[in-house]
């Protein structure tokens, strides 16, 4: 059975429909529209899509998310010269392709951009996170989870572990994965896992000024650094308000223009947990 349903309410709660309670910090969202159906995967439940305002937004804000024409391949007319042979690249839409491709003119290989993917961990300890605050750019002076972009030869996994070690200086050994989340206007792909320390100690990394555990009411939401920040947190504080976490998938589609720093402009759309 297929039932669909439009609504659109405006609280100050949680990504949560459900949930009644108001948490310190929280965001206020909107919920644009609501679908309700059978999925293949029954493990899997969807739920709203969500768009973050400032807390001084109002109800006939008519933000909406990107369309799928704004999804670019990247910056592909930034590559003038060919990476293998440095010949000079011509702009063009290969034959059978869609997007258009940096093209050597002198050994015709074709520059593809591809997702960079970030990993990293929520770590608990006496029930609550560890969070470290920017010592560099974009954001510096926020909060976020220990995080950065996975080198190659390394899994998603011992990826978040060893930046986790780096910008915290703390040892941990991961639980389970938490959210993947999906930033296709800017080429991002979010890991997170849940973890827990090894050894009570930690302190700040080269690219972190302070360390600092928070339990679920003092989450700095509105000093966090980035919309993946501010999405995993929230999900976490509800999964953890409702029992225990959860896996959450979703894709974060950020408004055109808008810099990292303004974690509010955004709507999360293609959420699922299981």
């Amino acid at each position: 059975m297929l039932k669909l349903k439009a609504v659109e309410i405006f609280a100050s709660s949680s990504a949560f429909p459900s949930s009644t309670q108001n948490y310190k910090h929280r965001i206020p969202i909107r919920i644009t529209q609501t679908l309700f159906a059978l999925h293949p995967n029954p493990s899997f439940k969807h739920f709203p899509s969500i768009a973050m305002a400032s807390p001084s937004a109002t109800s006939n804000d008519t933000s909406s998310s990107p369309s799928p024409s704004l999804h670019s391949a990247g910056d592909v007319q930034k590559i003038k010269f060919c990476q293998w042979c440095g010949g000079t690249t011509k702009h063009d839409i290969p034959e059978g392709e869609e997007r258009l491709r940096a093209i050597c003119t002198t050994c015709g290989k074709i520059a593809y951009q591809n997702p960079k993917m970030v990993v990293g961990c929520l770590v608990e300890h006496d029930n609550k996170v560890l969070l470290c605050k920017r010592k560099i750019e974009p954001s510096y002076g926020l909060w976020t989870l220990p995080a950065g972009y996975l080198e190659i030869g390394e899994s998603a996994m011992e990826g978040a572990i060893r930046e986790t070690r780096e910008e915290a200086n703390a040892d941990v050994e991961v639980i389970s994965p938490f959210a993947q989340l999906d930033i296709p206007l800017i080429g991002q792909t979010y890991i997170i896992f849940l973890a827990k320390l090894k050894k009570p100690h930690f302190s700040p990394g080269a690219e972190s000024s302070e360390c600092q555990l928070f339990s679920l009411d003092e989450i700095p939401f509105s000093s966090l650094s980035f919309s993946s920040m501010v999405v995993t947190l929230n999900l976490y504080v509800e999964d953890m308000k409702a029992g225990k976490p959860k896996f959450h998938y979703g894709t974060i589609n950020k408004r055109p223009g808008t810099s990292p720093s303004d974690i509010n402009a955004f709507t999360l759309e293609d959420h699922m947990q299981s």
